[in-house]
């Protein structure tokens, strides 16, 4: 599974991008997966092995670039470690997606503050974040939850079989 998250992570890079830093996050589909299939600890080797994995593939690894990239990651893990416990009635794959993207750009957003550009004025950027991670967020749990019912409704209609 780490394979194909960084196989869209690829593919991401390939996408070009309104605005630097926004990007849609087309592998946290796979975490949720993983997340939703495996559990957190899962999940968690699958995102931080595509983190890595990516920054080596092109050729950021302790760039800052790659901080950016982990600390949205770890933020985001840590989001998911909590938000997976709340009641599965009311918080699905689409909520955590979205727990989770706000999560990754707060993650971000404070070592570009914390050590890039320690300026208030990146504050301006927050509200362009925030809806790209509300944009995005539901967009990818919404194929995460997708992907979730096609399967499990395929390995129903095996066992069935």
């Amino acid at each position: 599974m780490a394979a194909v998250a960084l196989g869209l992570t690829v593919l991401e890079a390939a996408i070009p991008s309104p605005l630097p830093g926004v990007k849609p996050g087309l592998a946290n589909i796979i975490t949720l997966i993983v997340l939703a299939k495996y559990g957190w600890r899962t999940a968690a080797w699958v995102s931080l092995l595509r983190v890595l994995a990516g920054s080596l593939l092109f050729g950021n690894f302790l760039t800052p670039g790659f901080f950016l990239s982990l600390s949205g990651a770890l933020l985001s893990l840590l989001t998911l470690a909590l938000v997976q416990h709340l009641p599965a009635r009311w918080f699905g794959p689409i909520s955590q997606s979205i727990f989770a993207a706000f999560a990754h750009i707060t993650g971000q957003m404070a070592v570009v503050f914390l050590w890039l550009i320690p300026h208030a004025g990146i504050a301006y950027l927050i509200p362009i974040f925030a809806a790209a991670a509300l944009v995005f967020g539901t967009v990818n749990g919404l194929i995460a939850a997708r992907f979730m019912d096609n399967v499990g409704a395929a390995e129903a209609s095996r066992a069935e079989a």
